[in-house]
């Protein structure tokens, strides 16, 4: 966190209380706009301003930030990963965020089955130390990889499993806990629990309970998802005298959690994944309780609007995903086998799938839903609110039914899913909360639901709490007496109203703080077309919603959002920190510089533009666009770091050194190259590429001289293995353009070279656009849009379109071999010129290797590599391209074994800039750099960019290869053994490429 000093625009008294903070505190304290900007949201609908954030290193820490607040009248907000949706974790006066430090689990005991955690602990942390016993924590919300054990106690939190181990009350067994009063107690189960507590808690808790016994034993509704108001009834003396439970999920209202002891269970050693199929919703929610008998760990219900393209789901309108567990494989496989007979007839259709990752990849659509929800098939926003209420089970269908119709009364859409085996539904709906009446149709609609909800024996909340979202509606649920007893027992732990004020009890109205009131009403002035939020740069960055996926801490082979957060574990450096600063931004009141804001440009300034969010991210977040539309408008007018000038026109400056590279490789050598380094911004660790001494494109041009003209239309093409294309007697090859990208042409020409010899041999007529001079100055624009140089990298592919777009009318597809500028003109070329139809013709005809390959030659078989292979497959690729031809490729050549999914770090400039070295090699050390070192010998190491190669040959002194490469030498040795399936007597027999 920043230091004291930043405190520009932080409100009147706040410096001293900071002082007094950081005097008292040994964890950070920061008053500065960035940080109090991260942690104006949750996952909500709502914003508040914090006036400091202090991260505690212990209890102590908390004990003394608590009396500094309490001295100066100043509210506490405890918060977690900040996956909240119901506003609970924002706040006026200080938070207290304990995912720096309090992160740790204090023990662990395998033969009780209990564990004690810091309420900063990440769920998926807790779980994989328990899974080291055959253990789980029960309670799994699908935001299990970031979510924290002190929010999921503060929330009550439930997820998936429950209709298995329940909520994460139920596994509860003592929380250590501090009074906003500074009262430190451990509340636990039992009337010896309670005698424990502080003499007035003690004797007020026994007043409370032993007043209203009637009311606590009739007031509550019987169900298991119900979350709302306090539980109260958890105290009742038949009950066990629960205080543990009866604090959990009180949202950080009465107490701050500064430890827990919590149960773990055994979950079974096999399980099967049994998805049954039905006409519709409502068929699915009628039939999810009816197997509850079975005893499923699961039952999770979606329907067709929210699955969108979803693959291996039998046929209907609606699904239940059904889990069983067994002691093996067989026995899970014939519970669920089982069940789907006892489905019988409701069902349209239904699967088992056995294959974990299989189970995986249906998962991964139920758990993505939090963001998926909130974009309509329309493409217009959907927001929380009516996140998660809950009903009997035996009731869900026809609640379904009953909202659906209140939906269309009120002029709404929404998606519901959710568990249905315990009646609890998600929902984002379509609100318009950004003008007056589109918030008063979503307090209109919110009262009317919550009556429904309360008709058909409900909670307001099933898993996520009240907040400010539904707080104001508990009357409707609870009545008023016993919304009062909420308030007594408030007022009992809090008098002084300090702990998170505005939540669950006197609450804020709900259409107050929502975060969408201080954003422009007019669309900002911006570069990029935003063509998937109607060109409206604010809506783009209301994407994030703040579900967090990007916090994920455990690296994942088949994801790479966020590389520098896992590399920091700073917010500010996750894709959600980044897009909560551009929302202050625009909002104005903390982020007061606009575009010029320093703290938006240093918490970018470490986005590797991976693209990863793009993809990964549950709503498309795409924070390569966001930084490079930022950097153009910050430093317009302005000089720009050195980085800039050498790295962002990187293809201007190749181009020039082209004629000399042999004299510049060797300057590269001498201790020039540390002051040419120090010039260009580079980092100093960083070897300086060499330049090929025959670019790719000066190769070209010199084999096809002798071989026949330029064509009329600006391509050059090609002889082909006939030696004539299209000569009597020989069908007509299929054409393609083959891009000369900046990368392949100056600094590994050898690519090209290979990925000729190998489409040639396929039996396809390559060309490249244009000829001299104008070919060597075409450019994807990549490094101008990196660096944010927008105007200029608009001119460049302005003259490409020019170039291309006649070169693809007929359909020929455009081979591009560098995955980077492949994903520059599938998405930033047509996103930049979005007013010329002719760059979106050229987007649809970029093809990687592998793809052209495919659709183009279709029944050529590629050589037989037949070795191991290890590598990187490129973010961008992975973000905008896929890899699915790359994968089957390899597949077809015998080259075994994943590539690494992350991002290897070095990410076009961003690995050279001065600066981000040790960031660069922290990325590549998550997965890259192990698999390649820890391959055996002759194993293949593969990697299609520029960058990942450089990245693995700096760091680990291997040579990395395009696939390309890898085919050309495999269809060599092929043709020296005589088994060559190329056709005879072409350019591609007579010209094998160097070989390395």
């Amino acid at each position: 966190m920043a230091d004291l000093t930043k405190t520009r625009g932080t409100p009147d008294g706040t410096r001293e209380l900071a002082r007094e903070l950081a005097d008292a505190v040994r964890g950070e304290v920061s008053l500065a706009a960035g940080d109090r900007a991260l942690m104006t949201m949750d996952a909500s609908n709502y914003r508040r301003v914090p006036r400091a954030v202090v991260a505690p290193r212990d209890a102590e820490d908390v004990a003394a930030a608590l009396r500094v607040c309490r001295e100066h009248g100043v509210p506490v907000v405890p918060r977690g990963g900040g996956t909240s949706i119901a506003g609970q974790a924002t706040g006026v006066g200080v938070v207290l965020d304990f995912t720096r430090h309090l992160r740790r689990i204090v023990s662990l005991d395998a033969e009780a089955g209990t564990a004690v955690v810091q309420p900063g602990v990440v769920l998926d942390d807790l779980r994989a130390a328990a899974g080291a016993h055959g253990l789980t924590f029960g309670p799994d919300p699908s935001t299990h990889s970031r979510c924290t054990l002190g929010g999921m106690i503060g929330n009550n939190s439930c997820g998936s499993h429950s209709v298995a181990w329940g909520t994460t009350a139920d596994s509860v067994r003592a929380l250590e806990v501090l009074t906003y009063g500074g009262e430190r107690l451990r509340a636990g189960r039992g009337a010896a629990a309670l005698d424990a507590l502080p003499q007035r808690l003690r004797d007020g808790v026994r007043a409370l309970v032993n007043g209203d016994l009637a009311l606590l034993r009739t007031g509550y509704p019987e169900l298991p998802r119900r979350i709302s108001g306090y539980a109260l009834d958890a105290l009742l003396p038949e009950k066990g005298t629960d205080l543990a439970r009866a604090l959990t999920g009180s949202e950080g209202t009465l107490g701050v959690l500064t430890e827990a002891t919590v149960a773990l269970v055994r979950p079974p050693a096999a399980k099967a994944l049994a998805v049954l199929g039905y006409a519709d919703e409502r068929a699915a929610a009628e039939a999810a309780h009816t197997l509850l008998p079975y005893r499923p760990l699961t039952v999770e219900g979606m329907a067709a609007d929210l699955v969108g393209d979803a693959t291996g789901l039998p046929k209907g309108g609606a699904w239940l995903f059904v889990e069983m567990g067994g002691g093996t494989p067989a026995e899970a496989l014939a519970r669920a086998e089982e069940l789907c007979r006892g489905a019988g007839a409701a069902t349209t259709d239904h699967t088992v799938v056995t294959d974990p990752a299989r189970q995986r990849a249906l998962w991964r659509v139920r758990e993505d839903a939090a963001g998926t929800a909130t974009r309509m098939p329309d493409g217009s926003e959907a927001w929380p609110g009516w996140e998660d209420c809950a009903v009997p089970p035996e009731r869900l269908g026809a609640y379904l039914r009953d909202f659906r119709a209140l939906l269309a009364q009120h002029g709404l859409r929404g998606t519901p899913y959710g568990h249905f085996g315990d009646g609890c539904i998600h929902v984002r709906i379509d609100f318009d909360l950004l003008t007056a009446p589109g918030i008063r149709r979503f307090r209109e609609f919110s009262h009317d639901l919550g009556d429904l909800v309360v008709a058909h024996g409900g909670s307001l909340s099933g898993e996520h709490g009240d907040g400010q979202a539904r707080a104001e509606l508990l009357p409707k649920m609870y009545g008023g007496e016993l919304v009062g007893l909420f308030e007594r027992f408030k007022d009992l732990w809090d008098p002084a109203g300090g702990l998170n004020p505005g939540m669950l009890v006197r609450p804020d109205r709900m259409d107050e703080n929502l975060r969408f009131a201080p954003l422009p009403r007019k669309p900002v002035d911006v570069e990029f077309g935003y063509p998937h939020d109607s060109g409206d740069f604010s809506a783009a960055v209301r994407r994030c919603v703040g579900v967090a996926k990007c916090r994920n801490s455990a690296p994942s082979t088949s994801a790479v959002m966020c590389p520098s957060f896992r590399a920091t574990g700073e917010e500010q450096h996750s894709t959600r920190g980044r897009a909560r600063l551009l929302h202050e931004m625009l909002a104005g009141e903390v982020i007061t510089d606009g575009w010029r804001s320093e703290e938006v440009r240093d918490a970018l300034d470490l986005c590797l533009s991976c693209k990863g969010c793009r993809s990964d991210c549950p709503v498309g977040v795409d924070m390569a666009t966001y930084k490079a539309e930022f950097l153009h408008h910050h430093y317009a007018g302005r000089l720009r770091p050195a980085a800039h000038y050498s790295m962002g026109r990187l293809p201007r400056w190749l181009r020039a050194a082209a004629p000399v590279a042999p004299l510049l490789n060797a300057l590269a050598r001498t201790p020039l190259a540390g002051a040419g380094k120090r010039l260009g911004g580079i980092a100093p660790q960083r070897v300086i590429p060499e330049l090929a001494t025959e670019p790719f494109v000066r190769w070209w041009s010199k084999r096809m001289a002798p071989k026949g003209p330029g064509r009329p239309d600006g391509a050059t093409r090609s002889a082909g293995p006939t030696g004539a294309a299209g000569a009597a007697g020989v069908p007509e090859r299929p054409a393609l353009l083959l891009w000369p990208d900046t990368f392949t042409n100056y600094l590994a020409p050898e690519v090209g070279r290979a990925a000729v010899h190998v489409l040639e041999a396929a039996g396809l007529d390559v060309r490249l656009p244009a000829a001299g001079r104008r070919r060597a100055s075409l450019c994807c624009g990549l490094t101008y849009v990196s660096t944010g140089q927008l105007d200029q990298a608009r001119a460049v592919m302005r003259r490409t379109v020019d170039a291309l777009d006649p070169l693809l009318a007929d359909g020929t597809p455009l081979t591009v071999l560098e995955p980077s500028c492949a994903a520059a003109l599938r998405t930033d070329l047509p996103e930049l010129l979005s007013d010329d139809p002719r760059a979106a013709r050229v987007a649809a005809s970029v093809r990687t290797f592998a793809q052209t390959l495919e659709e183009q030659a279709p029944a050529w078989q590629p050589p037989r590599v037949d070795r191991p292979a290890v590598g990187q497959t490129h973010c961008h690729q992975h973000a905008v391209l896929g890899e699915a031809a790359e994968q089957r490729l390899r597949a077809r050549a015998g080259l075994d074994g994943g590539l690494s999914g992350g991002c290897c770090g070095l990410a076009g400039n961003f690995g050279f800039e001065r600066g981000h070295y040790d960031v660069s090699v922290a990325c590549a050390e998550e997965q890259l750099l192990p698999s390649v070192r820890g391959a055996a010998p002759g194993t293949e190491v593969l990697a299609d960019g520029f960058s990942c190669r450089t990245q693995i040959d700096q760091l680990t002194g291997r040579r990395a290869r395009h696939l390309a490469e890898v085919l050309a030498e495999g269809m060599t040795a092929e043709a020296a053994r005589g088994t060559d399936g190329s056709l005879p007597e072409g350019p591609s027999a007579e010209e094998p490429p160097p070989q390395p």
